[in-house]
C-alpha cells in the first residue's frame, strides 16, 4: 500500500520525514500482501485505496462510484484482506507520527529553538519572566501531587502481542533516524522491518477470549517496566538538576542538598475498580497487588545487580564512609576477590535482602538468587536508608558523579513507587455501601431499616456508628454476597497496608455520590476493617485512606458544592481529614455528564462545579484536590492535557492534579518511553503553570451568564434528542456497532451495568466509541449548534460578536471549542447515512438522523463563525492534513463495517447461524477503525 505522495524539499517541510516513513511502511506492507496473499490481492487493494484517495482529495465521484462498486464486488474472504489492509495501514501510520513527534521535539533541542509549550524549560522560563524565582516553585513542589491514574478500559482494542511489535517497530524507526547507517546496515534494518510488518500481519489481532481483570493488571504493568519505572525517576532528576542551578545562580545555600520531595507517582485503577465489574474480588485485588510487587522489586534487584557490577571501587583507592564498611560487614558476600570492595559486597547485601523481601511479598525466590540469607526489609524506607547510605559514602570521598547515575535513578524510584509499584484505587458505586451497611446494621440491630430512614436520620446514624469502637461486622453472621464481597474488599485493603505498606491502597472512591451519607457510609465500612480509628481518649481519630465521592450527572455536579460543603461541616470529619493533611479529593465525571446532558453542558457544569468546589473548601480551610475522571475522547474530557489543565477556573489546580488515562490513551501516551516522559512533563509543567500563573481570576460575569444561557440551550437540544424522541434508543442500537461491541473481547468490563438496552445503563465509553465507529461523533458536538443558533436570534450581531471575544480572550471557552473543532473535523455525515440505514424502521431512521444532521449543519456554520475560521481546522493545519490524509483509509472500513452489519442481522432475523467470517470481519472493521481514529474511546 502506498500512500499518496506530497513532494517537498526535507529542508523546506519539518514533516518530510513523516511521510518518507509513512511510504516505507505501506510499501513495506503492500509487499507483505503480495508475497502472502499473491499479485491479485495486492492489486485490489491498491485500487481500493486508489479510488479512495481520489474520491477524498478531489471529491471525485466516478472514484467513490468505482470504489463502492468494488467494495460491493467482494467475497468475504476478499473483504478480510482488504479489511486487514487498511487496518494495519492505520497502525503503522500511527507509529510514524508518534516517532516524528519524538523526531520534531528533539530536533528543536538539538537545533536551540525557543522550549516548547509543555516542556518544563517553556514552565520554568515563563516563571522567571514573570519574576518567580525557584524557591518559589520549591515551595509549590512541597505540597503539590500529580498523579496520571492507569485504569482498564472495555474498548481497549490492541492485543499485547500486536502491541509488542508495535514496539519493535518503533525502536527501528528510531534507530533508523538517531545512526547513521552504511548502505549494508541500512539494509539490515530493512530487512528487520519486513520481518516485523510480516510478524505482525501474520499475528491475529483479535482475542478469542475476553480480557480478565488479571490480564489487564499484567498489560498495564507492561507499561511500568518499559516507561514509568525508569522515566518518572528521570523526571525528577531533570527539574531538580534545574532547580538546583537556577539556587545556585541565586547563590543559595541549599543548591547542593537539593531533593525535590514526590509529588508526581502513577497510580491504578486496574484491580479495584469494582464499579460494575463483578469480577474484581478481593482474590483479584490481592492478585494484583502482588502483580505489582514482583514488577517493582524485580526492577530493583535487576537495578542493585547492575550497580553492583558498576560500583567497583577498591577501600585502597577510595575511603568508605563507618556508615558504608558496616553494610559490607553484614553483607553475606564473604568472598575474598572483594574484601577490598565493600561497596560491591554493601550492594549484595542488600539484594540480598531484597531478595528476602521478594520471595515473602511474591511467595517464590527471584530468578537471580542472592548470594547467602539476609532478612526482609519491613518496608521500602529501610532500602531507601541503606541505598542512602552508599549516596552519602560516595558523596563524602569526592565521588560525586557516581551518586548521580544508576544509583540516583533506583533512589528516586523507591521513593516514588515504594514496594507496592502504584496505588490501587477502590472504587465502588454508592447503592453498593448503602445496601452493604442497611445489611450490617439489619444484623446487629434487626428492625433498624436503615434504607427508609431520610438523609438526614442517616447522617445521624452513621456518625453514631464512627464514634464507638463497637464492631457492625461479625464473622459469625451469614450476610448476603454483596455484602460479604464488599466486606472482604475492605478487610484484604486493611492486610495490603500491612504488607506492601499505606501508599499501596489510599484512595477509595465513591461512584454516583450523591449525598453526605454516602461517604459517611464508606467511612463506617473502613471503621469495620481497621481503616479508620475512632478517636480514643485523647487521641484525635485516624483515617488510613482518603474518601473521596464522584460527581458523575448533571444534577449530582450540580449538588456538589453543597454536599462537601454539608461535609466539611462536620467536626468529626473535619477531624478525620486532619489526620489526612487537611487535603479532599473530589472526582468529577466527564464521561457519563456527557452522556447525561450533553458536550456543552458537560463542560460547563463541571467548570461551575469547580468554581463552587473552590469557594467552599477555601471557606473551610481545606485543600481541594481535583479527579478529573477524563476519557481518552473529547466526548469523555478527552484532548489536550496541557490546554485543558491550564483552562481550569482560578484555584481548582494549586499543585494538586490526578487525571484517569484510560485504555488505549495508555499505550497512545505511555506505551513508549519518549513518548511517556514528554507526556508525564506536559502534566507537571502544565499544573505548575496553572498554579502558580494561574488565570485571570476576574472572568467577566457576561461571560458567565452567556455560557449559562448556552447551555441550557444545548442541555434541552441534547436530552430531547437522545432521552424524549421515542425510539431513539432503537436508533442508536440499530445504526451503530454497539451490541457487537458488547461481544468483543477487548476487556474485563461489561458494557452496561445492567443487563438492559436502555441508555442510562449503558457505560458511557462503549457509547462514545460506537458513535466514533459511524462517524458522526454525537457526544463531542451535539447541542452547540442549536445554542449559538438561539443565542444569536435572541441577541444579534452584538451576540455574535461576544462570543467571539469569549473566545479569543477565555482559555475556558477556547479550549471547549478547540476540542469540538478537532471531533467535527473526523465526523463524516455522509458515511454516517449509510449506517442509519440500518434502522429497520425507515422512517424513524429519517427523522432521527434529519435531526442529527441539520444540527451537525448548525454546529460546523457556529463554530467557524465564532473562532474566526473558513474550515474546520484552519488554525491546525497539521493536524487538518493528518485527518485529511486519514480519511482515505477510513473509508472504505466503514463501507465494509455497513456491509457486514446488514449481512450479520439478517441471519439474525433468520435464525440462522452467524457466519463466523462476517462476525471476524465486522470486529476486524471495530478494530482498524479504532486505529485510524485514534482517540475515539
Amino acid at each position: 500500500m502506498h500512500p499518496t505522495d506530497h513532494e517537498s524539499a526535507p529542508s523546506q517541510d519539518p514533516h518530510h520525514p513523516l511521510r518518507e516513513d509513512i511510504r516505507l511502511l505501506g510499501r513495506v506492507l503492500g509487499d507483505t500482501v503480495r508475497e502472502q496473499h499473491g499479485e491479485a490481492t495486492y492489486e485490489l487493494v491498491d485500487q481500493i485505496r486508489r479510488h479512495s484517495v481520489r474520491f477524498r482529495r478531489a471529491d471525485d465521484q466516478a472514484a467513490r462510484q468505482a470504489l463502492e462498486a468494488t467494495l460491493d464486488s467482494l467475497s468475504r474472504e476478499q473483504m478480510l484482506q482488504v479489511i486487514r489492509s487498511f487496518s494495519y495501514f492505520s497502525l503503522l501510520a500511527n507509529i510514524a507520527e508518534d516517532q516524528h513527534q519524538i523526531r520534531t521535539q528533539r530536533q528543536a533541542a538539538l537545533t536551540g529553538h525557543a522550549a516548547t509549550e509543555g516542556t518544563l524549560e517553556h514552565a520554568l522560563g515563563r516563571f522567571a519572566a514573570k519574576g518567580l524565582d525557584a524557591q518559589q516553585v520549591l515551595d509549590l513542589i512541597g505540597h503539590a501531587q500529580i498523579a496520571p491514574v492507569l485504569t482498564a478500559h472495555p474498548t481497549e482494542v490492541r492485543r499485547h502481542s500486536i502491541l509488542h511489535e508495535q514496539m519493535q517497530l518503533a525502536r527501528l524507526l528510531r534507530e533508523r533516524d538517531l545512526t547513521p547507517q552504511t548502505p549494508e546496515e541500512r539494509a539490515e534494518s530493512e530487512e528487520e522491518l519486513r520481518r516485523i510488518v510480516l510478524t505482525l500481519w501474520q499475528t491475529r489481532l483479535l482475542r478469542p477470549t475476553k480480557l480478565s481483570v488479571l490480564d489487564e493488571v499484567a498489560n498495564s504493568l507492561e507499561t511500568h517496566e518499559r516507561t514509568f519505572l525508569r522515566e518518572v525517576p528521570r523526571l525528577y532528576s531533570h527539574l531538580e538538576d534545574r532547580l538546583r542551578a537556577d539556587l545556585k545562580q541565586a547563590r543559595a545555600p541549599q543548591a547542593d542538598e537539593l531533593e525535590l520531595p514526590n509529588f508526581l507517582h502513577v497510580a491504578s485503577w486496574i484491580g479495584g475498580d469494582r464499579d460494575g465489574n463483578p469480577f474484581v474480588t478481593a482474590q483479584v485485588l490481592d492478585s494484583a497487588l502482588r502483580m505489582q510487587a514482583e514488577c517493582v522489586l524485580r526492577h530493583y534487584l535487576a537495578e542493585l545487580n547492575n550497580l553492583g557490577l558498576e560500583l567497583s571501587i577498591s577501600a585502597l583507592l577510595a575511603n568508605p564512609s563507618e556508615a558504608l564498611l558496616n553494610l559490607a560487614a553484614r553483607s553475606p558476600d564473604q568472598s575474598q576477590h572483594r574484601q577490598d570492595e565493600p561497596y560491591r559486597r554493601a550492594i549484595s547485601g542488600l539484594y540480598a535482602r531484597l531478595a528476602a523481601t521478594y520471595q515473602q511479598l511474591v511467595g517464590r525466590k527471584p530468578a537471580r538468587p542472592a548470594l547467602g540469607e539476609a532478612p526482609a526489609y519491613e518496608t521500602a524506607a529501610e532500602l531507601l536508608a541503606d541505598l542512602n547510605v552508599i549516596h552519602r559514602s560516595l558523596k563524602a570521598n569526592g565521588s560525586v558523579s557516581l551518586t548521580r547515575g544508576r544509583l540516583r535513578q533506583l533512589r528516586r524510584a523507591v521513593q516514588v513507587f515504594g514496594f507496592s509499584l502504584a496505588p490501587l484505587d477502590l472504587r465502588q458505586n454508592a447503592d453498593v455501601h448503602e445496601q452493604v451497611i442497611a445489611d450490617l446494621l439489619e444484623a446487629a440491630e434487626p428492625g433498624s431499616q436503615y434504607l427508609a430512614l431520610p438523609e438526614e436520620q442517616r447522617v445521624a446514624r452513621l456518625l453514631d456508628e464512627l464514634q464507638t469502637a463497637r464492631p457492625l461486622y461479625s464473622p459469625h453472621i451469614d450476610y448476603s454476597e454483596l455484602s460479604r464481597g464488599e466486606i472482604a474488599i475492605f478487610q484484604q485493603a486493611q492486610l495490603a497496608h500491612q504488607r506492601y505498606g499505606s501508599q499501596s491502597i489510599a484512595q477509595c472512591i465513591i461512584s454516583k455520590t450523591a449525598s453526605v451519607s454516602d461517604l459517611l457510609e464508606v467511612a463506617v465500612l473502613l471503621k469495620e476493617c481497621g481503616l479508620l480509628k475512632p478517636a480514643r481518649g485523647a487521641d484525635a481519630p485516624t483515617l488510613a485512606v482518603n474518601i473521596v465521592p464522584l460527581f458523575e450527572t448533571i444534577g449530582d455536579l450540580r449538588a456538589a458544592p453543597a454536599i462537601m460543603d454539608a461535609l466539611l461541616s462536620q467536626p468529626l470529619y473535619r477531624a478525620l481529614l486532619q489526620s489526612r493533611g487537611d487535603v479532599q479529593e473530589v472526582m468529577l465525571g466527564y464521561s457519563d455528564s456527557n452522556k447525561d446532558g450533553g458536550f456543552l453542558t458537560s463542560g460547563w457544569e463541571l467548570y461551575k462545579a469547580e468554581i463552587g468546589l473552590v469557594e467552599v473548601f477555601a471557606r473551610h480551610g481545606v485543600r481541594l484536590r481535583l479527579f478529573h475522571g477524563r476519557g481518552g475522547s473529547v466526548g469523555r474530557g478527552g484532548g489536550p492535557s496541557y490546554q485543558a489543565i491550564l483552562a481550569q477556573p482560578p484555584g481548582a489546580v494549586q499543585g494538586q492534579v490526578r487525571l484517569t488515562e484510560q485504555g488505549e490513551v495508555i499505550a497512545a501516551k505511555y506505551g513508549q518511553p519518549e513518548t511517556g516522559r514528554r507526556n508525564l512533563e506536559v502534566l507537571v509543567a502544565a499544573t505548575l503553570t496553572a498554579s502558580l500563573l494561574p488565570p485571570n481570576k476576574d472572568v467577566p460575569p457576561e461571560y458567565l451568564d452567556v455560557m449559562e444561557e448556552l447551555s441550557a440551550t444545548a442541555f434541552a437540544a441534547y436530552r430531547h434528542l437522545v432521552y424524549e424522541t421515542p425510539g431513539f434508543e432503537q436508533f442508536f442500537w440499530e445504526s451503530t456497532v454497539i451490541a457487537e461491541i458488547a461481544h468483543l473481547n477487548i476487556g474485563s468490563r461489561p458494557a452496561s451495568r445492567k443487563k438492559s438496552t436502555s441508555i442510562d445503563d449503558l457505560r458511557a465509553i462503549p457509547w462514545v466509541f460506537s458513535w466514533a465507529q459511524c462517524r458522526i461523533m454525537l457526544p463531542g458536538w451535539y447541542g452547540f449548534g442549536s445554542a449559538v443558533e438561539a443565542y444569536v436570534q435572541k441577541h444579534g450581531e452584538a451576540g455574535q460578536q461576544r462570543l467571539q471575544a469569549m473566545h479569543a480572550n477565555w482559555p475556558y471557552l477556547s479550549s471547549l471549542l478547540s476540542n469540538m473543532d478537532m471531533v467535527l473535523a473526523k465526523s463524516d455525515l455522509a458515511i454516517a447515512s449509510r449506517y442509519a440505514g440500518l434502522v429497520s424502521d425507515k422512517a424513524l431512521s429519517e427523522a432521527i438522523f434529519g435531526r442529527i444532521q441539520a444540527e451537525h449543519d448548525r454546529t460546523v456554520r457556529h463554530l467557524l463563525a465564532v473562532t474566526g475560521q473558513t474550515a474546520l481546522l484552519e488554525r491546525h493545519p497539521e493536524l487538518q492534513r493528518h485527518i485529511a490524509d486519514r480519511h482515505p483509509y477510513l473509508d472504505p472500513l466503514n463501507h465494509l463495517q455497513v456491509t457486514l452489519l446488514q449481512s450479520f442481522r439478517e441471519r439474525q432475523q433468520r435464525n440462522e447461524e452467524p457466519d463466523e467470517r462476517v462476525q471476524r470481519g465486522i470486529h476486524l472493521t471495530i478494530n482498524g477503525l479504532a486505529q485510524g481514529l485514534r482517540n475515539s474511546g
